[in-house]
Formats: C-alpha cells, structure tokens, sequence
C-alpha cells in the first residue's frame, strides 16, 4: 500500500479539523493548531503585513512567531499528527 503524501495528509487533516469546534479545545491546542497551519500554508510570518490590533490576534501572532523556526513542511507535519491524535481521542 502506498503511503500518502505529505501535502494530501496535510489537506485531509484540515478537513477534519473543519468539522470540529472550538467549545472541543482548549484554547492552547487551538493555538498551537492556528500557528501550524499558517506556518504551513503562509511560512514564517511579516509582523509588518499581520499588524495586531487586538488581544486576541496578539496571542495568534504569538504562537505563529513561536514556531517560526520550523519549515513549512515540519509544521504539516506536525499539524497532521496533532489533529489526528485529538481524532483518535473522539
């Protein structure tokens, strides 16, 4: 059997995620979850093109700078096992 690839595993795990809530997280897995994916989909963020305005943002932009060391493809990665662990908790 052949094994997925890294972007296909990438697009389900974020389909999966789509079908949960928010109420199903505690708000440091959605974080965590938040800055995977835009690392993964938008790479290392721009403060100058992600300006903060709010508390809330503040805190997703932090995450997002946290894990900017990792590659694109680490953080696909790491986001599909992330998801598919709380899947696999359900």
């Amino acid at each position: 059997m052949l094994e997925k690839d890294l972007d296909t595993r990438f697009e389900e795990a974020v389909e999966i995620a789509n079908t949960m809530t928010q109420a199903e997280l505690p708000q440091d897995v959605q974080l965590r979850l938040y800055a995977l994916y835009k690392q993964s989909t938008h790479g290392t963020i721009d403060n100058r093109i992600y300006p903060v305005y709010d508390l809330r943002n503040a805190f997703k932009m932090n995450a997002w700078m946290q894990i900017s060391h990792l590659t694109q493809d680490e953080c696909k990665e790491l986001y599909v096992e992330a998801i598919t662990s709380i899947a696999n908790k359900k």
